[in-house]
């Protein structure tokens, strides 16, 4: 068994732990921004592949004293890095967190890469390349404090990136934190489900994947483990059967999503075509003002603009006015949610929210609003 490292957004470390738990993870624990966990090789790849709410898994080889870069420089120097990598072998160092002495995560990155390449020298008499957008070796430096913990990155791009949206409208939410708002939502897929805010489709699609059981992972062309000298095609192929075999074929309750912008529909169709949801989700063309609900409960998840990035937010008053108003009036026996990174625009819903769930988007703290529709 090995102990992992799986990273999540601020703030849905417990949602991540959870997440983890049901996948088959033991030794669960949520730190600040992740979670520890530990399993063996097939859970390493069962999580890359149905990880819906976290960003990657690492695998810590080493943790050392990194007061300094000769400290650090030394410590990476030392490891054998034959078991990882040869100098045919492509290689890319990230590095988070920090010190007073390595206060830049650039340098940090460059004396890890440094320290390999002068090992790998002397063994071999020449070094690996460096391959930021695609390496054989995904190689991750977290500092805090005086400590320094190097792993190994299993996912290499973010899982966020399912690979299944090439067309994104303005202020997308991540593909993660969608799927953490239907988790906090309790949404499972079994009543209808609404986003009338819906842009180029995030939340109607992560509800669709969730609902008809597909692993994310299964949009993906690749992972980084699949490049390691332990890397077990054959357990791979089989856990990529099963999730296949798990999928269901019909979606138990209806999945909407509209918007007024065109393009944005436009968009959000695309994205649904590149997952294979085109035919089982219903994306349309309509103004808020002019929605109605297609049955009689279900659950509204939207993310309006909070007149940070879109909008300014005085213009955004009457807006939010309204969202209150159709709601109540429109969606009775309905729950709603709405995602706001704005208190004083959420004061003008209108609506007393039943619970209030602190999440970041992005860097932005916001409040995932609850309200029961009588």
């Amino acid at each position: 068994m090995v102990r992992y490292f799986a990273t999540a957004a601020r703030g849905l470390e417990a949602i991540a732990a959870r997440e983890l738990e049901t996948l088959g993870a033991t030794e669960v624990s949520p730190d600040f921004t992740g979670v520890h966990f530990v399993g063996d090789r097939e859970l390493l790849y069962k999580v890359n592949l149905w990880g819906r709410i976290i960003f990657r898994v690492l695998v810590p080889i080493a943790e050392f004293p990194c007061h300094n870069s000769r400290e650090l420089y030394q410590a990476v120097r030392e490891i054998d890095w034959q078991d990882y990598l040869t100098p045919d072998n492509t290689l890319a160092v990230h590095c988070t967190g920090g010190n007073q002495q390595l206060n830049h995560t650039h340098f940090t990155a460059l004396q890890v890469k440094n320290a390999i390449a002068d090992r790998q020298r002397q063994e071999w008499g020449r070094r690996s390349s460096v391959d930021v957008k695609n390496p054989d070796l995904a190689i991750n430096l977290h500092v805090y404090r005086d400590r320094g913990i190097l792993s190994l990155d299993s996912s290499g791009e973010s899982l966020h990136r399912r690979g299944y949206r090439p067309a994104v409208g303005l202020a997308p939410l991540k593909e993660t934190l969608a799927a953490a708002l239907l988790e906090m939502a309790e949404y499972r897929g079994e009543i209808a489900f609404f986003d009338p805010l819906c842009g180029s489709g995030t939340l109607p699609l992560e509800a669709g994947l969730k609902a008809l059981n597909i692993a994310p992972g299964l949009f993906r062309d690749r992972f980084a483990f699949q490049a390691w000298k332990d890397y077990d095609p054959t357990l791979w192929q089989k856990l990529i059967a099963e999730a296949k075999e798990q999928q269901l074929s019909a979606l138990p309750a209806p999945i909407l999503g509209s918007d007024r912008a065109s393009e944005s529909i436009r968009q959000a169709k695309d994205n649904s075509q590149s997952c294979g949801l085109s035919d089982r989700i219903s994306f349309e063309l309509r103004d808020f003002s002019q929605i109605q609900p297609p049955c009689d409960q279900g659950i509204i998840l939207c993310n309006p603009p909070y007149g940070k990035r879109i909008g300014e937010v005085k213009k955004l008053e009457g807006f939010y006015k309204l969202l209150g108003d159709v709601f109540k009036q429109r969606f009775t026996g309905w729950t709603a949610y709405i995602l706001t990174g704005n208190k004083e625009l959420a004061k003008k819903i209108g609506l007393k929210a039943s619970r209030r769930f602190p999440v970041y988007n992005g860097s932005l703290a916001c409040t995932l609003l609850k309200y029961e529709l009588y």
